[in-house]
């Protein structure tokens, strides 16, 4: 009979969010994989837990992943996690899950910090709808191309930065999508936690000024929707010519007030007519 795979979160700083959960479940496994084995092991050492320990990252995990899911197989249940957060999530540990599944093996989550979600929980930035695009790609072509993909994208945009590469990722963004408001968030959850409300112009000047320290998740509100300017007479009339066209009375009022700032109700009282 297999095992199972445990994708365990850890914390994202404060050791003093781990939960219950994680740690019965660290305890109780047979082995854990993970990302940095020097990591995990001052984390199970903190909480007075002796495990055995197997490397799986970026660059052995074509290797590794099998050799996990074979002892998997044959019977051991694995933890995964990763240095910080929840394993799988921007992180290589999503082909191991995936490896798992393509063999039938269980995956059950023990959840756990995210710093991308909790970033953007103490940002105030929009979250109804965001999209997150990990860390920038380190080719500058594809970097190019990923930020001047987002220059329409008007829900909120969420990346993950190292220090060294902020100020280069802030310049790039500028220039791609233009100034907009932002969130700078860093050390979250440590002694040092710090949120920024501020535009991506800004920014650059803060940290061109001064060197970037810590772990950054950087927030860009989407690009707001232009109205189209009319006057409520053509708006009326652009209604009429989407009801001609098939579409409902009210749907028409509803597209035609989204597009142009004036209230649905109006235009349709005059749809109507």
């Amino acid at each position: 009979m297999s095992g199972r795979l445990y994708v365990v979160g850890t914390p994202i700083g404060n050791l003093g969010d781990i939960s219950e959960r994680a740690l019965y479940t660290l305890e109780n496994c047979d082995f854990i994989a993970a990302e940095d084995t020097r990591v995990t092991l001052k984390l199970l050492n903190r909480f007075e837990i002796k495990k055995t320990l197997v490397s799986y990252h970026e660059h052995n995990k074509a290797e590794s992943g099998p050799k996990i899911a074979e002892r998997i197989l044959n019977g051991e249940n694995c933890a995964l996690v990763t240095d910080a957060g929840m394993p799988a999530i921007s992180d290589p540990g999503e082909e191991l899950v995936r490896l798992c599944r393509e063999h039938a093996i269980e995956v059950e989550a023990i959840p756990g910090p995210c710093a991308f979600i909790t970033a953007l929980a103490v940002s105030g930035m929009p979250s109804r709808r965001f999209i997150f695009e990990g860390f920038p790609p380190a080719d500058k072509k594809e970097r190019a191309e990923l930020f001047e993909s987002l220059a329409g994208e008007e829900r909120t945009i969420i990346f993950h930065e190292a220090p060294h590469r902020l100020c280069k990722t802030l310049s790039e963004l500028l220039r791609a999508v233009g100034n907009r408001e932002a969130a700078i968030v860093r050390e979250l959850t440590k002694i040092h936690e710090e949120v920024i409300l501020t535009d991506i112009e800004s920014a650059c000047r803060k940290y061109s000024a001064e060197e970037p320290r810590g772990e950054f998740v950087i927030i860009i509100k989407g690009s707001e929707k232009e109205k189209i300017q009319m006057t409520f007479e053509q708006v009326v009339k652009y209604a009429l010519e989407l009801v001609k066209g098939g579409e409902s009375k009210t749907d028409a009022a509803k597209k035609a007030a989204k597009e142009s700032g004036f209230k649905k109700n109006e235009i349709y009282a005059e749809i109507i007519k």
